[in-house]
């Protein structure tokens, strides 16, 4: 099998089982040894078992951003993960079946084998994840060693606003809807429904942001099929002098059972999926979609846009998860961070994508 050699060494945590919890990863490069990337994150309270599959989860996707082509071993002291993912044991567990999934996924069939290795031969991972236990996270790109040979040619290796030569990078101009009464409400609304109009509040915000992106020089205005976002596009399109275009892939995501329901009332209701949503993007809604969902067909509407206006301009307004989506995916970050993400109606997020894969966020939820 060819392709770049990847190692990504992992390991996961708790204080206490179930307790404070995090992950860490590494990523080498497989013949010189070389750190590729570091990532370490706390995770709330859950299991140490859960906090192993988010270590490898955070590797495996930082070696894909390094290499989506590359042949990796991926190396952990949690003989419970390495025998249930090279096939040997079930997974039984509800809590890491969609890990393990998600996991077995990253890469095609074949491309990844497990190792399962002391956990003193795993030093590096565990001390990252100690580290961010104690307050230190690590992010994705770790400043190079004083001396260090890098790869110019790989975006990872890159600081796109401080790199003209790559080139005018396609520009979106992303914009959440202003409030509406479910807004205001902080109740679920989702894109399964046409949902409400905008509030009066909300109608302020939609002509505030649309007055901060006159002059950006859009060539287009992309939005939501949902009321909210279409009445938002329309105040932002009449500043610009442009045309709304519908995209019903930038819809919000699919909260089925949830839809209209506080966060406190879904609590009481389904507590456990709730748990299990928050602890995994694969987790659906009852008669939802999953934030994995909403990835995949979000990150297909990008790659349309970037191929559709290359080095122009464009303002997309959709809603919060897939701004928050968006913003992951471009920072290269674990899928959970987007929980972390938390765009205010009417804010403007900007979002840079180079021809070479190269990406950048220059500004998020800049508020008008």
């Amino acid at each position: 099998m060819t392709g770049r050699r990847l190692i990504v060494e992992a390991d996961g945590g708790s204080r206490g089982n179930p307790g404070p919890a995090a992950y860490g990863a590494v990523v080498r490069d497989a013949e010189s040894g070389a750190v590729l990337a570091e990532i370490a994150e706390t995770l709330g309270v859950t299991t140490n078992n859960v906090a192993e599959y988010r270590g490898l989860l955070a590797g495996l996707r930082a070696a894909h951003g390094i290499d989506p082509d590359a042949v990796v071993e991926a190396r952990l002291d949690s003989k419970l993960v390495v025998e249930q993912l090279s096939g040997r044991w079930q997974v039984k567990n509800a809590d890491l079946k969609p890990l393990a999934d998600e996991a077995r996924g990253v890469f095609p069939p074949g491309r990844v084998g497990y190792t399962w290795v002391p956990r003193a031969e795993n030093a590096h991972a565990d001390r990252l994840v100690n580290q961010a236990l104690d307050g230190k996270p690590v992010g994705v790109l770790p400043a190079p060693a004083e001396g260090a040979v890098t790869e110019p040619s790989s975006p990872a290796n890159r600081l796109a606003a401080w790199s003209p030569e790559l080139g005018q990078p396609t520009t979106l101009h992303v914009v959440r809807h202003g409030q509406t009464a479910l807004t205001a409400a902080r109740a679920f609304s989702g894109g399964g429904v046409p949902g409400p109009s905008l509030d009066d509040t909300g109608r302020a915000q939609a002509d505030r942001a649309a007055a901060l992106l006159d002059g950006c020089g859009a060539v287009a205005v992309v939005a939501s099929p949902m009321v909210r976002t279409r009445e938002t596009a329309d105040a932002v399109a009449r500043r610009l002098g442009l045309t709304v275009r519908i995209d019903d892939a930038w819809r919000e995501c699919e909260f089925g059972e949830w839809e209209g329901l506080t966060l406190a009332q879904i609590g009481e209701r389904h507590p456990d999926v709730l748990t299990r949503w928050y602890g995994s993007t694969a987790t659906r809604p009852p008669g939802g979609e999953s934030l994995d969902d909403v990835a995949r067909r979000i990150g297909a509407a990008r790659d349309a846009l970037t191929a559709e206006f290359p080095g122009q301009p464009v303002v997309v307004v959709t809603h919060s998860m897939p701004m928050r989506t968006l913003t992951t995916l471009a920072l290269g970050a674990p899928p959970t961070t987007l929980f972390r993400l938390l765009p205010a109606p009417g804010s403007v997020t900007e979002l840079q994508y180079y021809a070479d894969g190269t990406t950048a966020v220059p500004s998020f939820g800049h508020r008008p």
